[in-house]
């Protein structure tokens, strides 16, 4: 059972030999690196001890720390997801965006989408900053620093095409929150919680737009509640499995607003089939490896 804190993105503990590797070379064990060579391969990228350049997208990069937060399948799925059923976005809103896995995903699939974040934390604000400049998008990728919640940051008159989020899951003193502050605000609602990303979503939406985010599966009911609060609709979601024949911990959902939709779809719901993440003997499952091919990740 994969642990629901965050599941953490398979990949990373093999991150080292991704690390600093030459970006001259297009291929990887086989696999045809897609996408832009993005300037900061052009000459050797400064990590500071305790950090870490780790792959994400095609050629793109992401800054981490070793023992903060790092990004996950939870992050990577999210992005994907709202991409896909947003294919046409211009604007993109990523919301407690962290370290900017999410956006940046996002802004390597649609090129030509312009893509605003807003994170409170200092450390993880500086760390995406850094990955926005060595991958080339300082030019459609701005960084804002502080609480999405206080109606400033992003102001009143601001659309999007496309909001995404993936949320804390807990209310803070119900785990282990763990050692490192980004840890702790990445598992724990300390500045907000679903409702809050459901409202701030549903009010910088453009006419059409989409909302997409992951959330427990067992927690479904506080999603589909803070939807509703905050006039939106569930069009779809799709249960996460990370390992066959086990019960799904996540949910990818894709919201629109109520009022953007025909009457008849206010409570209607498409369920997709799950999609897992590794076969029964632990392989990658080919749907996954595919889903891996699409955010520019090798399977």
């Amino acid at each position: 059972m994969v642990p629901l804190a965050r599941c953490v993105w398979e990949f990373e503990l093999k991150a080292g030999s991704w690390q600093l590797e030459v970006n001259q070379s297009s291929h990887f064990r086989g696999w045809a690196k897609p996408g832009p060579v993005p300037p900061g391969a052009s000459s050797p990228a400064n990590v500071a001890a305790g950090e870490s350049l780790d792959a994400i997208s095609g050629y793109f990069r992401i800054f981490q720390l070793r023992r903060g937060h790092r990004f996950s399948t939870d992050d990577v799925l999210t992005a994907w997801y709202g991409t896909t059923w947003a294919a046409s976005a211009g604007r993109i809103l990523d919301l407690g965006s962290g370290i900017g896995s999410v956006g940046m995903i996002a802004a390597w699939r649609l090129r030509g989408a312009r893509v605003v974040t807003v994170e409170a934390q200092a450390e993880s604000v500086a760390l995406a900053r850094r990955s926005a400049t060595y991958n080339g998008l300082t030019d459609r990728y701005e960084i804002r620093q502080g609480d999405f919640r206080d109606g400033v940051i992003v102001a009143d008159v601001e659309r999007f095409d496309l909001v995404l989020g993936s949320p804390p899951y807990f209310p803070p003193g119900t785990g282990v929150e763990g050692d490192h502050p980004q840890r702790v605000a990445c598992r724990f609602e300390l500045r907000g919680d679903i409702g809050d990303y459901a409202r701030v979503a549903a009010r910088h939406l453009a006419d059409g737009g989409v909302f997409a985010c992951v959330f427990p599966e067992e927690q479904r009911p506080r999603l589909e509640n803070a939807a509703a609060a905050s006039g939106l609709v569930v069009v779809r979601r799709r249960p996460i499995v990370f390992r066959e024949s086990e019960p799904p911990l996540i949910t990818l959902f894709a919201m629109w607003r109520a009022v953007d939709l025909p009457v008849a779809m206010h409570d209607r719901t498409w369920l997709e089939p799950p999609l897992t993440i590794r076969t029964a003997d632990g392989a990658v499952h080919p749907e996954y490896a595919a889903v891996k091919l699409a955010i520019g990740f090798p399977p």
